[in-house]
């Protein structure tokens, strides 16, 4: 038997026996075909195998794709790989997010929550705990914080055929972990890598509200309430580490992703969607289920 070297995605439609996941495939269209950008599904780590089905014991999870995004049809040997990514909420309801370093070749300058891959006999909540240590300095223990496993996004980079073949194929896991700590408090404690984090922001609902309005491939314009502020408090990241406060223009976080040509600072469309699924917990209903 080959000896299992990362944790890769298997699927299984219909009861068959899950089968690993090729590198070309696309994950949502498996389960809904080509017309579809968002499937439900249910998903358990198992033997090192993080397994997507169609059966559904408890409602299932949502699981979603840029809808821009397409594989070309070449043969590779290649699996999807799994990561992790933590939407910390702090008890007064802030959420962190981080700038990816520039120096990073996914993704750079681009906002995200805290993550990375799963390691090998790894949980996914642990997986998430190490990976906001690693980046952000943040050491919490399970027994500290609620967990709550929000959706999954099917990533691939470059998200588009214009900026090259696909490098990068993922199926993200969104686990949502809520502090009993303020975001001040957790803040006083942020030791961010400075290879991986160039800055960290405390976002709102209300601001997280107009960031997701700004739908990646689509062309009309973000309006920011008058309400909201024109710049939000940031922490920047010096490369040897140190901690500058200062601003950002809310507009950032309110770019698009570009249909071509360079990549640009913004919220990733998968951080939107996984903002949209906290909003959805904030909602009443959801407080009381």
């Amino acid at each position: 038997m080959e000896k299992v070297r990362k944790i890769l995605v298997h699927l299984s439609k219909e009861n068959a026996a899950p089968q690993c996941a090729r590198f070309v495939q696309s994950i949502t269209g498996h389960f809904v075909g080509s017309v579809e950008d968002q499937a439900t599904v249910s998903c358990s780590l198992e033997n090192n195998r993080f397994i997507l089905c169609d059966r559904m014991c408890d409602g299932g999870v949502p699981l979603k794709r840029a809808a821009f995004y397409s594989l070309p049809p070449d043969t590779l040997n290649r699996g999807v790989d799994v990561g992790v990514a933590v939407l910390l909420q702090s008890a007064n309801q802030r959420l962190l997010l981080t700038r990816r370093a520039s120096s990073l070749r996914i993704f750079p300058n681009v906002w995200v929550p805290p993550g990375g891959h799963v390691e090998l006999d790894e949980k996914l909540l642990d997986a998430g705990l190490r990976e906001l240590k690693e980046e952000t300095g943040l050491k919490l223990s399970p027994d500290e914080i609620s967990s709550q496993l929000l959706g999954l996004w099917e990533s691939v980079y470059p998200p588009m055929l214009s900026r090259g073949l696909p490098k990068r194929h993922h199926i993200v896991t969104y686990i949502l972990l809520k502090s009993s700590q303020s975001h001040l408090q957790l803040q006083a404690c942020l030791r961010p890598d400075p290879a991986e984090v160039s800055a960290c922001v405390w976002v709102d609902a209300g601001l997280v509200k107009v960031v997701v309005s700004a739908v990646d491939g689509e062309k009309d314009s973000v309006q920011i309430p008058t309400e909201l502020p024109q710049t939000i408090s940031v922490t920047e990241v010096s490369p040897h580490g140190e901690l500058i406060e200062t601003s950002l223009p809310v507009s950032v976080l309110c770019n698009r992703a570009p249909d071509h040509g360079e990549d640009i600072e913004r919220v990733s469309t998968g951080t939107k969607f996984a903002l949209e699924l906290w909003l959805k917990t904030l909602e009443p209903h959801a407080e009381m289920s």
